[in-house]
């Protein structure tokens, strides 16, 4: 088998990529597509689903073709996506009924205040270990079926199917035969009982879901169905399937109780490997599942920032303060400190441990000697203060100290945060060598679902050292601006209620 490929789908919030990863764990090529995001109101945001399929399935061949490979060369397919983000399709027309409502959007945040008025989320805590919010799948599809005309009937006659995006390209590789997605994307829903590992009716019944639609439920590692489109002469087993934060837990090989990563990408995601018992948190962080192999289950605790790379985005896009995220290292070091200036990014409210969905995005500590620089060093502190009170809540619940912190995604190759991440954590951050951990850990997990690796010890080998950060700044100063920090953020909260 190790003349075989594994093609790793990583469908993210702002690109669909594909690369292809040899026996070794080596990166052989690599295709991207970027794609539309649509904003039709604010703190709605969309995707178009046909564009995700269009541009997943494109890169997908292109990648093939740049590695000079066939179907034929190609073991089996890892999926890896954005999660909680809902799709509902016709399935006559096998076309979406509604734009794909992100995970970003904040439509729903009144229903969602609503339900904790009503006394639901203790009960749905218990089930899913999520906290209510606009965040999670459950009150965007309830959304779709009250909003578009003759959902709701289409769906209790079986005529609409929903799906996150992993099921969504299931669908559309095997043409319209699977439906199926797995556990780790089932439990973001906020539909789906953890520990009892499927579907629950007391959440269905409260959020008027008809089960007809649901796809189903498969462990993280094994074949699930054969692609039948004409993308690839061949048939090709898809046989490994996470959430996008899942598989970077897995791909930076977090197998022991508390190891830890955090991903830095549109938004910042920090899971711990809790082994195979449930924690709940005391701390306002998600319990949910790190993945399921071989019939046993791995559970995690989860924090999550909704802007991490986005508020760099927003510089760019928004502000046109940069052309680009690789300027922001050289201009935070051009200042000596941010010069009293504090950036919230709460540009979609904020999550973990706040969970305040009117929060909005404050900058603070402007004088007339304030620089460009000065606002793009506190936008990158911004992101490193966000995970900081994520893993300070994350060690409250646990009760010790993160025994590693692994880092990945884009962002990590900025040296000048990972530098004020360690110091701000007073704690060591360590960057692999190959930064794909997401699609690395979807790969994995699709090997191991066909017997192309054979174990997991046969695949920890393959994580290698890039560098370790260590903290430079003592306690006391860190101490300081933490308290800087929590005194913007206090100013950014329930601004939009």
């Amino acid at each position: 088998m190790s003349d075989k490929y594994i093609l790793s789908l990583d469908q993210g919030t702002t690109s669909s990529r594909a690369l292809i990863f040899d026996h070794s764990g080596a990166i052989v090529a690599m295709a991207q597509k970027p794609f539309e995001q649509h904003f039709p109101k604010p703190g709605w945001v969309e995707h178009d689903a046909n564009e995700i399929w269009s541009t997943q399935s494109s890169v997908a061949a292109e990648a093939v073709a740049k590695a000079n490979l066939s179907g034929l060369d190609i073991e089996a397919i890892g999926i890896t996506n954005q999660r909680e983000t809902v799709i509902v399709w016709d399935t006559e027309t096998q076309q979406p009924v509604h734009k794909a409502i992100v995970w970003q959007d904040r439509r729903t945040s009144e229903y969602c205040e609503t339900l904790k008025e009503e006394g639901h989320a203790d009960m749905i805590r218990e089930k899913t270990g999520l906290i209510i919010d606009a965040y999670f799948s459950a009150t965007k599809l309830k959304w779709i079926l009250d909003n578009v005309e003759g959902a709701r009937e289409k769906a209790r006659k079986g005529k609409l199917k929903f799906g996150t995006v992993d099921s969504w390209l299931i669908y559309k590789f095997t043409r319209g035969k699977e439906h199926a997605t797995d556990i780790t994307n089932a439990s973001r829903t906020m539909l789906f009982n953890i520990h009892d590992q499927e579907w629950d009716a007391d959440l269905l019944d409260l959020f008027d879901i008809p089960p007809e639609m649901l796809p189903e439920v498969k462990g993280s590692s094994e074949v699930i169905c054969q692609t039948s489109t004409t993308l690839f002469s061949s048939k090709i087993p898809i046989s490994g399937i996470a959430g996008d934060q899942q598989a970077a837990l897995f791909g930076q090989m977090c197998l022991k109780e508390g190891m830890a990563k955090t991903t830095y990408g549109t938004g910042c995601f920090l899971v711990m490997n809790t082994g195979s018992k449930p924690v709940t948190s005391e701390n306002n962080l998600l319990t949910t599942i790190a993945w399921k192999i071989n019939g046993t289950v791995t559970y995690a605790l989860e924090g999550s920032v909704f802007i991490g790379g986005a508020a760099i985005q927003w510089l760019r896009d928004g502000l046109r303060l940069i052309h680009g995220a690789v300027e922001t290292e050289a201009m935070a070091l051009s200042v000596a400190d941010n010069d009293g200036v504090y950036f919230v990014p709460a540009l979609s409210g904020l999550a973990a441990p706040y969970w305040d969905q009117f929060a909005r995005g404050t900058i603070i500590g402007l004088t007339r000697g304030t620089k460009a620089a000065h606002l793009v060093r506190a936008a990158l502190e911004g992101i490193a203060y966000q995970v900081a009170d994520v893993l300070k809540a994350m060690e409250e619940d646990l009760g010790a100290k993160t025994l590693e912190m692994r880092v990945d995604g884009g962002a990590v190759a900025n040296n000048f945060l990972m530098q004020f991440q360690a110091d701000l954590l007073q704690n060591e951050v360590v960057r692999p060598q190959i930064l794909e951990t997401t699609a690395m850990g979807a790969a994995y997990l699709a090997g191991l679902g066909t017997g192309y690796w054979k174990d997991i010890s046969e695949i920890q080998d393959q994580w290698k050292l890039d560098r370790t950060f260590s903290p430079e700044q003592d306690v006391e100063k860190i101490n300081l601006l933490m308290d800087k920090w929590h005194d913007a953020v206090n100013r950014s909260l329930n601004w939009a209620k």
